[in-house]
């Protein structure tokens, strides 16, 4: 029976071999970085949209990169697809312990607390960071940014009280949902635009604020 996902592999690295597309077989893994990003927000737009039949189209051309990136990695004798698939397997595995072992975590909030111990016991054998936040990649959008180190000052009770009004953002949250955060989010960007500021930088430099000093006081 054929599978679609081995025809897939096969189709690329004919693409990449001898006699196959010269576009293809120049390209790198930095050289598709801005056709991935492009991928990723092309999903979104579709998902944004509930848009099934689109969704599957731009789920493809995402799995195309992934593809892509592996042929590239197996050519070199990095890893294959197969690597990628079973490490990402043996991870989901790894850390739901309450569905494929004997641990019973009773909600959420347990099985995210728990993802957490697994995960920081992987790490130990990673790449070393010895600050309270995650290495971000600079093309992060700053709301992504702010909405990671935020999340790690509460995970880890950082230090933030010149930087962040607790009583604020308590007092924002109550009613808050989808529809009244993307209003809220879109006047204060126009009232931005009228006051001659630029959002992605004002976040962006006020989420640094943030960093600092929890790193200097943590």
């Amino acid at each position: 029976m054929p599978n679609a996902i081995d025809d897939l592999i096969a189709t690329v690295a004919r693409l990449r071999g001898p006699g196959g597309c010269p576009w293809d077989i120049e390209q790198t893994h930095r050289s598709i970085c801005d056709c991935l990003i492009e991928e990723v927000s092309e999903l979104l737009d579709t998902i944004d949209r509930d848009d099934m039949p689109h969704m599957r189209e731009e789920l493809g051309d995402l799995l195309l990169h992934v593809v892509m990136h592996t042929q590239m990695a197996t050519e070199t004798g990095d890893f294959t697809f197969e690597d990628v698939a079973r490490e990402i397997n043996e991870k989901m595995i790894r850390r739901h312990p309450h569905v494929f072992g004997p641990d019973a975590l009773p909600d959420s909030a347990a099985v995210l607390k728990k993802w957490d111990e697994i995960k920081a016991g992987e790490k130990k054998n990673g790449p070393k960071n010895d600050g309270p936040f995650k290495d971000l990649h600079a093309s992060l959008s700053s709301v992504l940014t702010a909405r990671e180190v935020w999340k790690q000052v509460e995970k880890k009770n950082l230090p933030h009280a010149r930087t962040v009004d607790d009583a604020t953002v308590a007092s924002l949250t109550v009613g808050l949902d989808e529809d009244k955060a993307g209003k809220a989010l879109f006047e204060l960007v126009a009232a931005c635009r009228k006051a001659g500021v630029d959002p992605e930088s004002a976040l962006r430099r006020h989420t640094q604020k943030v960093k600092d000093e929890a790193e200097s006081k943590a």
